[in-house]
């Protein structure tokens, strides 16, 4: 059908459009169906204007792409703009190279070859030298969103515009917008007296939750009434309600008496059921309302749920034995009491105007003041300037710079957008010829919750009367489904009752008639087992009873319906009974060659999860769907959290208990009794930190999550895993986790720290994703494998699919009296209206609207198949509400039973149609006959450097496994971590009492925990002393107890925190006696008095290709007289040696190191010999350690002193043993290793040949 006749709009000429033809002035109109070529149409035009074609005299000159301007509204839209608009380019240029002789055979498609035939011969080597140069100059074309080219309008036209040469576009305001409300609460609320606070915090808790209210008006804050500010509405509201209520009550004070001596009469005379009524019931609920009379301070009378329903005229009459209960007006009040409370004035409406309007003008202030624009601003500023003082003289400059505009999918437009484009190409008497092509399609504008109205579409359409065109061929599917689409619109479309099949007919007219599209047809075709399929097929579920299907019972049922059947054609083509014929040959259909369309997310779960069930994956895309309303990202708050704070025990517990780092219950609960485990995952966590800071936050998440296994585990590339198993969504959770690590990534570039960080997540966390602008949010493909889509039909517009499933066609969401307002809609004129209350009036002026929107949301999901549409059918309750229900019965109610007729009478006439019972559960799983891919081990990336070069530690040199270098562990990157590592390793008794619970008096450190978080503690003890001042601690009680304190509670060892503060008083003041030895004085130290000390120092060391033997040789040859000790493993170190030496100090002209040793080797002090020392330094290779130390120090006094000579400046390495301060010998193992030791390992690092013992 070519439309409906009738008055208004319905009337105006439309015209097929040839694209060889169109006009190039003015303002014209072009509506493409879907699938009618409308990207072919847009390069078509293109050409013609870089050849300056139909310029004719006067007319338009050839233009270079940067003079034409193309405008789309997502950046995905204009990359593909652009890129089909330079092939196309680059083929004419080829089409116009051609022999003209041979030109008629040369296989250029129709158009082209018309286009050249306008042009004689000796022409085409001009015209084929345009096109190329503007097929080469298309990177700088004007192909771009709308909101890009506002801003470059704005910045390259500032003085016409009225604009700041710089301004910064801000992509997520939830800030500022934070901000402000913040100061309208401070500025409004917080002046409050306590009743109207009260009150008010009964609609918003706080600043946020009024943020997230305002934030839905900001956009039509010019269609709220003007408000007072909150403390005259609430002071208005609460004298109007005052004195209705005390209308409400006045009549109370006589009815309360008389209704207690009806009731006692009836009682009396055992006229009502002694069940069910009884004095003892009523007189509390007439006392309760005589106190809510006498109380005018008292909104409702504190009744009971049966106290309301039994103080009715229903109520009596069934607690009335016999007859008819008496009349009494008290009754018939009570039934409507609770409506009439309800409706009683309140000021929330009132405020929430005053707080909106208050809102958006500050909000514009403090953009304007910070040089900042939000992506809403760049329109309303460029359409102010347009529209104000030197509009013309902008519009002027803008038309000079753009002859041309060609308007993409304008039927997304909004009343700013076409503002601007109407006051740039509005045809003026002395203006320069310009043209504004509006493409667009009014049955495909789904995006209202953008912003985009269709009434805007409708006005811009009635200004290009004479100028409308269509594209009616549809290239896109069969014959045969293009005719069932026609069929079930035009179905709606011929009935004489309804709206239409688009909801827009009235008695006015018809401004938006549905036109049948005319099929180009395919070459290919849908087969099963030799036959067709037909092109729409009904899936039906049967009635279930008089009330319908519920929402949740449809979801499933259809879900199941939904997969079976993919399963079955997916399992025909597998064994070559369904596919594509084409040629004589068939090619077997495929999961890539199917789409299920879903409204949300829920619909896309739940055939996912059905498909699944099914041994079929299946990857989810959708435009609306946030990747910051994820499970992932709440997890991935947890790990920040921890990273940034991980010696929190709360956050990291938090952040080990999430799912995707898949930690056994054990091991969690191992965690909590285990500190040695428990300070490792401390120290892990602390390493994240680090290279957090030094690398940035998506090198440390890769780290994580690869040190967690998660990529593996989750793609289920795991030792021990069936090939090809993977955990369910292990993909999608991936992707998301690796999406948001990119995004923090880009926002740490403008954030200052991990803590401004974790507060940018949370704010995107809290924004909804419709407030949300751009693409960089919407959630990814997870996989580029050839898999079924399950896609949201607002994704899907604009794609094509060979096989749709709709499973939810009947599903809706209606607009009721509880639905969030606002609620929007637009008056006869198309103006649009806004309320913020649920008058039922306005309720169904909104519902139609959204009916209207789901119908070309339908219509939009029946054009995306090439081939054929499956459709869930059931009698859902409601099922009139939803569009496919609006299309079988106008809006007439459907009873359960009515749908198979209702069906019958949409499929008669159309033998493309068929209705078929949907399938129930089956034991039918996905067969696939694609050979099974097992993955094998990682591939090994071959090295490319000449030698072996790494980092190593003194723990990495005592475990390094001989000829494997790589196997070694990198050195630590913090001295804590360092710290662990040795002390993880030392031999000695396990942990003793958890530092939780101590069951006896602790009297010394020899009864202090130990293990490696112990030792970490007392390390970090003295290092914070050693930052104080060890004077300074030693010398100052209230410093040294703050101290402790400080460090306890750090650890949670409150209950150390008196014997730690009296043994750091006497560890700092004793005495060191230190032995002479190697040409050394004996020397006698306090470390309260040191004059000069370094804690943590940090070094590297070079080494080139040093054998570990060779080390260990010359090390047991030179120190502790030769005594046994644990052989170094063999091994090669190549690179550079790291380590941190506790403590350097100065005494008297000699340099020491200092190491802090925590190891327990005995309940008492007589335990801690000086041979006892020795025995731990040999057996631990502490002396390695020490010589280590040694030999960086002597390197850099070397190049610090001018007179450096190690007999003279080096003193000694002191091992302090922490628990044997109290012994004879201090705890005090000292060791000056000779001199010809330090050079010759001084050599052996540095490459020298050092002569091997005779």
């Amino acid at each position: 059908m070519s439309g409906l006749a009738g008055d208004g709009e319905s009337t105006l000429p439309r015209q097929v459009l040839d694209p060889l033809c169109l006009p190039f002035s003015g303002m014209r109109l072009i509506e493409a169906s879907a699938g009618t070529g409308k990207t072919f149409t847009i390069a078509a035009l293109y050409l013609r204007l870089v050849l300056g074609h139909g310029g004719g005299d006067g007319g338009l000159r050839p233009l270079t792409p940067a003079e034409i301007l193309v405008v789309s509204f997502t950046e995905a839209a204009t990359e593909e703009l652009r890129d089909r608009i330079r092939r196309r380019l680059a083929t004419a240029a080829a089409g116009f190279r051609v022999d003209p002789e041979t030109a008629a055979e040369d296989g250029s498609d129709e158009l082209l070859q018309a286009l050249r035939a306008e042009y004689p011969p000796a022409q085409w080597s001009g015209c084929a030298r345009k096109l190329q140069l503007a097929a080469e100059a298309m990177d700088d074309a004007a192909v771009s969103t709308i909101h890009g080219w506002c801003n470059r309008m704005l910045r390259e036209h500032a003085f016409a515009s009225n604009s700041l040469f710089v301004q910064t576009l801000e992509s997520d305001q939830q800030e500022l917008l934070a901000e402000v409300v913040r100061d309208y609460w401070r500025s409004f609320i917080v002046p409050l007296d306590a009743a109207a606070a009260g009150e008010l915090r009964q609609w918003w808790s706080g600043p946020e939750a009024l943020q997230q209210v305002v934030a839905r008006l900001l956009d039509d804050v010019a269609l709220l009434p003007a408000a007072v500010p909150p403390q005259d509405a609430l002071g208005r509201a609460r004298a109007l309600r005052q004195q209705r209520l005390a209308e409400i009550k006045a009549p109370w004070r006589s009815w309360v008496g008389e209704l207690h001596d009806l009731l006692d009469a009836a009682v009396a005379q055992r006229l009502v059921d002694g069940r069910k009524l009884q004095g003892r019931h009523y007189r509390p609920w007439l006392e309760a309302l005589r106190a809510w009379h006498e109380d005018a301070a008292m909104g409702s009378p504190d009744l009971t749920k049966t106290g309301w329903q039994r103080l009715t005229p229903a109520g009596l009459r069934d607690a009335w034995k016999s007859g008819a209960p008496p009349e009494h007006p008290a009754l018939l009040a009570i039934a409507g009491l609770a409506s009439e409370l309800a409706a009683l004035p309140q000021a929330r409406d009132e405020v929430l105007c005053h707080a909106a309007r208050w809102v958006a003008e500050r909000f514009a202030g403090e953009q304007e003041a910070r040089a900042q624009m939000g992506f809403n601003e760049l329109l309303t500023r460029l359409a102010a300037a347009l529209h104000g003082d030197g509009g013309e003289r902008l519009a002027a400059a803008i038309r000079q710079q753009f002859p041309v505009a060609l308007i993409d999918e304008f039927q997304d437009t909004d009343p700013v957008q076409y503002r601007i484009f109407d006051a740039v190409y509005r045809p003026a008497p002395d203006s320069a010829p310009a043209a504004l092509i509006l493409i667009g399609d009014p049955k495909q504008a789904i995006y209202a919750f953008r912003g985009a109205d269709i009434h805007t579409y409708l006005a811009a359409r009635s200004a290009c009367s004479g100028g409308i065109y269509t594209l009616l061929t549809n290239f896109r599917a069969s014959r045969e489904m293009v005719a069932a689409t026609n069929h079930c619109f035009a179905f709606a479309e011929q009935r004489r009752e309804g709206s239409g099949a688009f909801g827009f007919r009235s008695a006015a007219g018809n401004p938006l008639p549905f036109e049948a599209a005319q099929a180009q047809g395919r070459a290919d075709a849908l087969q099963v087992d030799g036959a067709s399929l037909p092109a729409l097929v009904a899936g039906v579920l049967p009635a279930a009873g008089d009330k319908g299907l519920s929402k949740t019972e449809y979801l499933a049922l259809m879900a199941v319906a939904c997969a079976e059947e993919i399963v079955r054609l997916l399992n025909l083509g597998q064994a070559g009974r369904a596919g594509f014929v084409a040629g004589g040959g068939l090619r077997p259909l495929r999961p890539a060659d199917m789409a299920v369309l879903v409204n949300n997310r829920s619909e896309a779960d739940a055939i996912r999860s059905a498909l699944l069930q099914r041994g079929l994956r299946s990857v989810y895309l959708s435009d609306r769907d946030s990747v910051f309303d994820s499970d992932e990202a709440l997890e991935l708050q947890h790990w920040l959290a921890a990273v940034a704070e991980p010696d929190d025990p709360r956050l990291l517990r938090s952040a080990l208990a999430t799912a995707t780092l898949a930690l056994g219950w054990h091991e969690l609960d191992a965690l909590q009794h285990d500190e040695t485990a428990w300070e490792a995952r401390v120290v892990q966590f602390r390493g994240y930190r680090e290279c957090w800071l030094r690398q940035g936050v998506l090198p440390m998440l890769r780290r994580l999550l690869h040190d967690f296994s998660v990529p593996a585990r989750l793609l289920g590339r795991v030792a021990g895993a069936a090939p090809g198993a993977q955990p369910p969504g292990g993909e999608r959770t991936l992707t998301n986790l690796l999406h948001l690590a990119e995004l923090l990534q880009q926002a740490s570039a403008l954030l200052d720290g991990p803590q401004a960080l974790l507060r940018h997540l949370a704010g995107q966390r809290r924004q909804p994703a419709a407030a949300a602008t751009g693409d960089a949010r919407q959630l990814r493909l997870e996989s580029d494998a050839e898999l079924l889509q399950v896609v949201t039909v607002h994704k899907a517009k604009g794609l094509e699919y060979p096989l749709v499933f709709l499973p939810f066609a009947c599903n809706y969401r209606a607009i009721t009296s509880r639905s969030r307002p606002p609620l929007k809609w637009h008056d006869a004129a198309g103006r649009p209206q806004l309320s913020l209350t649920s008058d039922p009036a306005i309720v169904d002026l909104a519902d139609r609207e959204r009916l209207a929107e789901d119908l070309r949301k339908l219509y939009v999901a029946l054009t995306r198949a090439q081939h054929a549409t499956w459709l869930g059918v059931a009698p859902l309750a409601g099922l009139q509400q939803s569009a496919f229900g609006y299309l079988l019965g106008g809006g007439e109610e459907l009873a359960p039973d009515d749908l198979p007729q209702r069906l019958q009478a949409l499929a008669a006439g159309c033998p493309h149609i068929a209705l078929v019972p949907a399938a129930a559960a089956s034991n039918e799983r996905f067969r696939t006959q694609e050979p099974r891919r097992s993955f094998g081990a990682a591939r090994q990336s071959a090295r490319v450097l000449r030698e072996h070069w790494w980092i190593a530690s003194y723990s990495a040199l005592r475990i390094a496994a001989a000829d494997d270098a790589a196997a070694a562990p990198l050195a630590a990157e913090t001295a804590t971590e360092e710290l662990f590592r040795e002390t993880r390793t030392m031999a000695e008794q396990p942990a003793g009492p958890a530092s939780a619970a101590v069951p006896f008096v602790a009297t010394s450190l020899h009864d202090f925990p130990r293990g490696a978080e112990a030792g970490t503690f007392l390390h970090e003890l003295l290092e914070a002393s050693a930052a104080e001042g060890f004077a300074n601690v030693a010398g100052d009680g209230s410093l040294r107890h703050e101290l402790v304190t400080r460090c306890c509670r750090t650890r949670g060892r409150e209950q150390w925190i008196g014997l730690l503060a009296d043994w750091l008083q006497g560890f700092l003041t004793r005495p060191w006696e230190l032995p002479a030895g190697q040409g050394a004085a004996a020397a006698t130290l306090r470390l309260c008095a040191l004059a000069a000390a370094r804690a943590e120092m940090e070094f590297w060391l070079p080494v080139h290709a040093v054998d570990l033997l060779r080390v260990d040789e010359l090390v047991c040859r030179h120190t502790l007289a030769g005594a046994a000790r644990p052989a170094l493993q063999a091994g090669q170190l190549n690179g550079m040696l790291k380590g941190f030496i506790d403590l350097v100090l100065e005494h008297q002209g000699r340099y020491y190191v200092v190491d802090w040793k925590s190891n327990w080797l005995g309940p008492a002090d007589a335990a801690y010999t000086p041979a006892a020392l020795r025995e731990a330094i040999l057996h631990a290779r502490y002396e390695l350690q020490y010589v280590l130390y040694l030999v960086a120090l002597h390197r850099l006094l070397r190049a610090r002193l001018p007179d450096y000579d190690y007999d003279r400046h080096v003193g000694a390495a002191v091992y302090v043993f922490l628990r044997g301060g109290n012994s004879a010998c201090r705890g005090l193992h000292v060791e000056r290793p000779p001199r010809q030791l330090i050079d010759e390992l001084d050599a052996l690092f540095a490459g020298r040949q050092v002569a091997p013992p005779r």
